[in-house]
């Protein structure tokens, strides 16, 4: 891979550009580090006490396990800070290389945004990507072997991240973790296919993922492309809107407002799609470290819980009518077989139905969470966890009995009840994010700004063009978030505003294409083999 990218002086029209570009060189105001440190101060504080508030009511930690949680939680904020400064600069690059907003203002207003994003995300992305872990390891998390994963796929992320960085390669954080995450699970495969006590990594889950990968940056280049000539036709006699900015001079007061507005939804977008990445992440640190305090959604009111016994009871005449009931452990072996070899046997509807009705009774005997003792906490959870992947899974297939839609109704309610107990991200823990990425955005940003506004086309930016790529983006990247899946800002908008050359007849600069090009080809199997290998090197010290 040529990691050198062409200097903006290769060229009469790149010199021209960078003569135009002076807004990406705009001073950072003498206020910005006082109020940057105070943010950090105060959300500190708030953490901290939240923190202290969620361990109240738990048995001390060792120095250990403080050492160790506070390790993993650097490492997963760390992941999140060089993610803000990596991936959230493309959001900014249109409207400073438009003049729509000074640069240090438009960075310190999609950190901002980001904030926002991250704060009202509602995790089912987090969960997404963690769905890519293999079962086994997910239930074991707080096992030597989950604290060599967790480490193994961070450290590989934030790796590659900083490389690419240091490139100005816009590189995708997201193809980065996922790449990170299929990496561990590959190894743990290995490591264990001859015990046959691997479930191997969920292809319908990295086919999913992997779609959506792929298919956002073809959307992001052909709608940017269209919306461009779209544009172009619509105002055609304003004729400002297709010619590079002179100097500073920003746009038309309606070009800038959109520009504005549509970086603004591309950093809140990016929040609330990036940042759940991370916060799934930290909610496997805790889980693992701390499973009293963070295993279960201790928010759920009495009614909450005895609805859920309901519920459970109910399901169990639609899944098994009249057949035989398994104890616990005979059902979680046949589940766990079921979704380690995919092969459906006659025993995995009715362990299904046994640990769905005896999940709802263990709950209802609970008036409250926090009243469960902590073996009970970590074994609760695991048999939820181990219900809904066999859920999932028999749903895919087809393989759930034929039921009414009134039934159906009801096994629906079902697992969106258990879902509520796992799925959850508590305040706290979305505010360290949002601080993380919002930071990152403010700290890192030039290097990838530089190559997105100077770089992609042989010529600069227009207003219009600017104005089409942001626009993708933003209800790209909103979609994909509504849908809970996890697109890359970095492909989407990068493409977008190649869309917009192409469209534009301004021309590639296809020395820094194919560089682009080709971190995204080499970034999967780059993180994989080196999470893989970190994840093999951890296991030597904690096994």
């Amino acid at each position: 891979m040529n990691s050198n990218l062409p200097p903006a002086s290769d060229s009469p029209v790149a010199t021209e550009s960078q003569a135009q570009s002076t807004n990406v060189h705009v001073p950072t105001p003498k206020f910005f580090m006082p109020v940057f440190l105070t943010v950090i101060v105060a959300t500190l504080i708030y953490i901290g006490f939240q923190v202290s508030a969620d361990l109240a009511h738990v048995p001390p930690l060792s120095l250990y396990s403080v050492i160790l949680l506070s390790t993993a939680l650097f490492i997963a904020l760390a992941f999140e800070f060089v993610n803000g400064f990596h991936d959230t600069a493309n959001a900014v690059a249109t409207v400073i290389y438009t003049n729509a907003l000074p640069a240090p203002v438009a960075v310190m207003w999609a950190g901002f945004c980001n904030f926002l994003g991250v704060m009202v995300a509602s995790g089912a992305v987090a969960y997404g990507i963690i769905a890519l872990l293999p079962v086994e390891m997910i239930m074991n998390v707080g096992s030597g072997a989950g604290f060599a994963m967790v480490f193994a796929l961070l450290i590989a992320a934030i790796l590659w991240n900083l490389g690419t960085w240091f490139l100005g390669i816009p590189a995708s954080s997201s193809h980065t973790l996922i790449g990170s995450i299929l990496g561990v699970g590959i190894m743990n495969h290995l490591l264990n296919a001859s015990t046959g006590a691997t479930s191997g990594i969920d292809m319908d889950q990295v086919l999913k993922v992997g779609k959506a990968l792929l298919f956002s940056p073809m959307i992001g280049f052909a709608f940017a492309a269209v919306l461009f000539l779209l544009v172009k036709k619509i105002f055609k006699r304003q004729m400002e809107l297709f010619q590079p900015p002179v100097g500073n001079k920003p746009p038309p007061p309606l070009i800038r407002g959109i520009l504005i507005f549509t970086c603004t939804g591309v950093s809140f977008a990016h929040g609330s799609n990036d940042g759940q990445k991370g916060m799934g992440l930290i909610m496997l640190i805790l889980i693992g470290l701390v499973p009293l305090a963070y295993s279960l959604n201790k928010s759920l009111d009495q009614q909450h819980l005895q609805s859920f016994g309901q519920l459970s009871a109910q399901t169990v005449q639609v899944l098994n009518v009249g057949q035989q009931e398994f104890s616990d452990e005979k059902a979680r072996d046949v589940l766990t077989k079921y979704i380690q070899t995919k092969e459906q046997t006659p025993e995995v509807l009715p362990a299904l139905a046994s640990m769905t009705g005896h999940l709802g009774e263990k709950v209802a005997a609970y008036g409250d969470l926090k009243d469960i003792p902590e073996a009970g906490v970590a074994e609760l959870r695991n048999d939820m966890y181990l219900s809904t992947t066999t859920f999932k899974r028999l749903d895919k297939e087809d393989a759930l009995p034929e039921m009414t839609t009134e039934q159906q109704k009801v096994v629906k309610d079902y697992r969106n009840n258990m879902d509520s107990f796992l799925q959850y991200i508590p305040n706290w823990v979305k505010v360290a994010v949002a601080l993380a990425l919002g930071l990152g955005t403010m700290v890192g940003w030039k290097r990838i700004v530089i190559t997105v506004g100077e770089r992609i086309g042989k010529n600069h930016m227009t207003y219009g063009q600017g104005m089409s790529a942001e626009l993708v983006a933003m209800s790209t990247i909103a979609a994909a978030d509504g849908f809970g899946m996890p697109v890359s800002t970095t492909h989407v908008l990068n493409s977008a505003v190649a869309g917009t050359m192409v469209a534009n007849k301004s021309g590639l600069n296809f020395a820094t294409v194919r560089t682009i090009l080709s971190a995204w080809v080499f970034t999967l199997p780059a993180t994989i083999a080196l999470s893989g290998g970190l994840y093999w090197l951890f296991l030597q010290f904690v096994s």
